[in-house]
């Protein structure tokens, strides 16, 4: 190891051997850590990419990711903190060292789906806390906070809520529940960053070299790498990235604060350091949005993931500058005594960030919610066997209802007595609940209750997202390939059926309701949006999109020239405004496409119940989505509502899901479900897309056969935002195909609405054979038929409507 210091009296010598070494270790430190964050992080979002599995969990990925980060530090760590021989450089391994042994000692709370960022934040504040004791004791059970002037925490008060107002301007609050248990966590970790660094950072080095600008650089690229390591497992997993960004970069600033030094000081500032500690970990864990994690989500132009780099950036900035500015001030500084003048200062910069939280940020409290399904759901069977189609429907909505409000009836007089907000569902006999962790466990315990889900909901942004414009002005002269491969042009022509008489429900990001491809189309085209159009994320009062998606996949279904069946009607409904939704909204729109009701009714409790019409409803439903776990959803979450669906008579369409091309990856609701009609994507050449998810379905143990069918999904045209066109590709993108093949087969043959096996049966037997063969993951035997690639094949809409009409 390094040489022992032999310098002549008098003569300070450098050692430059350490210094090498140090930073050496210090850029290992940095490297380690963001790249073990970051491939966690993409690794979470994308497991069946990455890690081509279908079976491994977000939280089993961050776990794993930070053992495998303790390991790489600990390598170079434990033989330096253990043998290195010059005092000060030894300091920083074994604080390093303990930073590393903490993350291992919070590690198992990746282990906690974040979904339930409140136990994640109660399990990090109690471990945390834990582990301060032991190094407390350690310590010799010594004072924790000794005597920092009052003027200096109010300083460091100021400081860590001048460095918290991009927070307060791009981000926003949970719910109380998130505030308490963050503000919890925050102090926990601070409490043991200061142990920490009263038991490992060696203050009689430092005390002959205070307030130097070597001993500030060097403890400052200290405390920064401390922090860094420590704040890799605080947080929920995923944004504790823009944690350790912000919280490293306060090293410099945190050594001179404490460097500073009056007659009521004790050698280090321990309060200071643990205020700005605190403040500068709580600002992101109480105004980032847990869902920031979720890169489907995050990743948009102008959604949280912007917003959070830049209030990240803004922290770094601001505090290498105040650092700055504070070293030159810091004897001037240390010279102030005057407490109320300190703490009027702290007063002025508080109300400061209060103005610009209330007049320029997102002031309130947005807290996720818990999706309550109840034990008894009804059983609506014997509808299938009605013939008259709106007594059929109407059968179903009336049980349904019914139902549900006598089995809810308790548990709703509970939570309206004690003013708990809550909304009513009816298609899965479940509760939507605005509750905090205690009420999530008291909602666990009810004998009426099954299970209690994750519902969770995007905080509002600082700006809307840009819409999303296509790339083209013009509309087609001539039908796409898409259109042509399955016959829909033939259709038209040869058999002169178009999908008239046929209404369907689209549930999606929104729909320019103006375009010139959807507009003659809307049900509610003479200015009824009531019973017609539903925002529930917006309150949007006409058809509109942002996203782009729900105009896209709507034009491919009845698109005047982009769609398969341009003659049928729809109403629509937003259930994904920005990329994550959950449980609720999903049935949100399942429920107002299934029985349409007034828009006034959209945040009632039981508006859905008291003023839906199911004759007014959708005969088809497409569904370009799915519900993950991050969503909140488990496999069987919307299982009833899909099976009422069709015992009403309602065709729901799934798209299979882009999560290939691993087997078993359709996996999440509603696709894997053998109610519904499951559609894998293929490309202008019949081949499947390595991108659509495959079977068998193993998430709900069934090993079902899925996707049901094939259609085209790669390179698809058709209607955008601002009355432009584009190109997309996906599963979202096959899917619309079937439901514009369903409206076109009943609309050749009335007979057929509600019949669904029968509809489902033409679609199969008549479907055109897919190119399986060559791709290098194949799930089953590709030969067979069904299977778990294409299913039956990819439709063939003139064949289908062929067949229909003979049926006659």
């Amino acid at each position: 190891m390094s040489a022992p210091e032999t310098t002549p009296p008098g003569v300070k010598k450098t050692d430059w051997l350490s210094i090498l070494v140090t930073l050496l270790v210090l850029t290992w430190i940095v490297g380690v850590v963001l790249l073990t964050q970051l491939v966690s992080w993409l690794g979470a979002s994308f497991p069946d990419q990455l890690f081509r599995s279908a079976t491994l969990t977000a939280s089993q990925v961050y776990f794993a990711a930070a053992l495998i980060q303790a390991i790489a530090l600990l390598i170079p760590l434990v033989p330096l903190a253990l043998l290195w021989r010059a005092p000060r450089h030894r300091a920083a391994y074994r604080i390093w060292l303990a930073a590393v042994l903490f993350c291992v000692f919070l590690s198992p709370v990746r282990l906690i789906p974040s979904t339930s960022p409140q136990l994640v934040f109660l399990a990090q504040a109690a471990l945390a806390f834990i582990f301060a004791l032991g190094i407390w004791f350690l310590n010799g059970r010594t004072a924790i906070l000794q005597g920092t002037s009052s003027a200096t925490i109010a300083l460091a008060f100021a400081l860590g809520i001048l460095l918290a107002i991009p927070w307060l301007v791009l981000g926003a609050l949970g719910s109380f529940g998130d505030v308490i248990v963050g503000l919890l966590t925050a102090f926990a970790f601070a409490l043991a960053a200061i142990l920490l660094v009263k038991r490992y950072w060696l203050r009689d080095l430092l005390a002959p070299a205070r307030g130097t600008g070597r001993s500030i650089t060097f403890g400052g690229a200290v405390i920064g790498a401390l922090l860094l390591i420590l704040g890799s497992v605080i947080g929920i997993s995923g944004t504790q990235f823009f944690v350790i960004a912000g919280l490293s970069a306060l090293g410099w600033l945190l050594m001179v604060l404490a460097s500073l030094k009056s007659e009521e000081s004790a050698p280090w500032n321990d309060a200071a350091f643990l205020m700005l500690t605190a403040l500068g970990v709580a600002a992101p864990l109480l105004l980032l949005d847990s869902e920031a994690a979720v890169l489907q989500a995050s990743l948009a132009e102008g959604e949280v993931l912007v917003y959070a780099m830049q209030a990240t950036g803004l922290v770094i900035l601001g505090a290498w500058v105040l650092g700055v500015v504070l070293f030159f001030l810091r004897r001037p500084l240390a010279r102030v005594s005057n407490s109320p003048a300190a703490w009027a200062g702290a007063g002025l910069v508080t109300l400061l960030a209060l103005v610009l939280y209330f007049y320029v940020g997102q002031p309130g409290l947005f807290g996720d919610r818990v999706f309550v399904i109840f034990k008894s759901q009804a059983d609506v069977s014997a509808a299938a066997s009605m013939n008259d189609y709106d007594e059929r429907r109407a059968f179903v909505f009336n049980t349904l209802t019914a139902h549900a409000n006598e089995t809810q009836k308790d548990l709703r007089g509970i939570l309206d007595s004690v003013g708990i907000q809550y909304k009513s569902y009816y298609l899965v006999n479940a509760l939507e609940v605005s509750a905090d962790l205690p009420v999530q466990w008291w909602l666990a315990t009810r004998g009426e209750v099954d299970r209690v889900l994750p519902s969770p909901r995007l905080r509002p942004l600082p700006a809307p997202p840009p819409q999303s414009n296509g790339s083209y002005t013009s509309a087609p002269a001539l039908p796409e390939w898409n259109l042509t491969l399955i016959g829909a042009d033939r259709v038209w022509k040869e058999l002169d059926v178009r999908g008239a008489g046929v209404l369907v429900g689209q549930s999606d990001s929104g729909v320019q309701g103006s375009h010139p491809e959807l507009t003659a189309q809307y049900r509610g085209r003479d200015g009824g949006d009531d019973f017609n159009w539903l925002d529930p994320w917006n309150g949007s009062a006409q058809p509109t999109d942002i996203g782009g998606h729900g105009t896209h996949t709507l034009g491919s279904i009845l698109g005047k020239t982009v769609g398969v069946a341009p003659d049928a009607e729809w109403i629509g409904c937003v259930n994904l405004a920005r990329n994550l939704a959950n449980p609720a909204l999903y049935l949100d729109c399942m429920q107002f496409n299934f029985a349409p009701y007034p828009q006034a009714k959209a945040h009632v409790a039981d508006g859905a119940f008291t003023d839906g019409d199911p004759a007014r409803g959708a005969m088809v439903l497409n569904n370009s989505w799915g519900c993950p776990a991050v969503e909140g959803c488990d496999p069987n979450a919307l299982l009833a509502a899909v099976r009422a669906l069709r015992d009403a008579g309602v065709f729901v369409v799934a798209s299979a899901g882009n999560d290939g091309p691993g087997c078993s990856t359709i996996a999440d609701p509603i696709a894997l479900y053998d109610e519904v009609f499951s559609v894998a994507a293929v490309d202008s050449g019949k081949e499947l897309a390595d991108f659509s998810s495959r079977g068998p379905v193993l998430a709900d143990d069934s090993g079902r056969v899925k996707p049901d069918i094939a259609a085209p999904g790669v390179d698809v045209y058709s209607a955008l935002p601002g009355s432009t066109y584009g190109f997309n590709s996906g599963t979202s993108m096959a899917g619309p195909h079937i439901a514009g093949v369903v409206a076109l087969l009943w609309s050749a043959n009335p007979a057929l609405i509600g019949d669904i096996d029968r509809t489902e049966q033409i679609i199969r037997e008549t479907a055109q054979r897919a190119d399986v063969m060559n791709k290098g993951i194949v799930c089953g035997d590709p030969t067979a038929i069904p299977n778990d690639l294409t299913g039956y094949g990819i439709v063939d809409a003139y064949a289908a409507v062929e067949r229909a009409l003979t049926e006659k």
